[in-house]
């Protein structure tokens, strides 16, 4: 892919950037926000705040965070191929790229029934229903926060193996 680089004018990929910027930091905020609502859920006495925590997620958890993963998605694949940077010419791209398309796939096909479950959940917790505060989205809640913190740090250090500096 690298071989169909068609460079970006400063103007242009400043403005890919900026839009790379803000749909990586929404998604971020996003997760963030998802894990304050889990976490409330979970650490709370009051069945009344976690069941309204667990009706929240439901709110944005799936679509605004997918939207944000796709705008960013394809915000680094067009600075990818409009750069120097490619899109696996660099080992830190590619893995960038790798755990974007992953994470996306993962919103869309797993986390979605588990926040439709939770929602659920959180409506018989409302309603005095006896019911336990899922534990199961922990793990979206810590995992994609971390790998977005790791692509952000990839993003500003762009390590280079000796081989990728040597071709640059």
């Amino acid at each position: 892919m690298d071989g169909m680089a068609i460079r970006l004018g400063g103007r242009a990929r400043k403005w890919f950037l900026l839009g790379h910027i803000v749909s990586a930091a929404l998604w971020f905020g996003v997760d963030i926000a998802l894990g304050v609502l889990v976490l409330t859920a979970i650490l709370t006495d009051d069945p009344q705040t976690a069941g309204t925590a667990l009706q929240a997620v439901r709110m944005f958890a799936i679509w605004p965070m997918f939207v944000a993963s796709v705008a960013t998605l394809a915000t680094g694949v067009v600075l990818g191929i409009g750069s120097k940077y490619g899109l696996v010419r660099y080992w830190w791209v590619a893995v960038k790229l790798a755990a974007n398309l992953l994470m996306s796939f993962l919103i869309a096909a797993s986390l979605r029934p588990g926040v439709d479950e939770a929602a659920r959940i959180g409506r018989d917790l409302v309603a005095g229903g006896v019911s336990e505060v899922p534990t199961d989205l922990l793990y979206p809640v810590v995992v994609a926060p971390t790998l977005l913190v790791i692509a952000f740090v990839l993003s500003v250090f762009k390590p280079r193996t000796r081989l990728a500096a040597r071709r640059s």
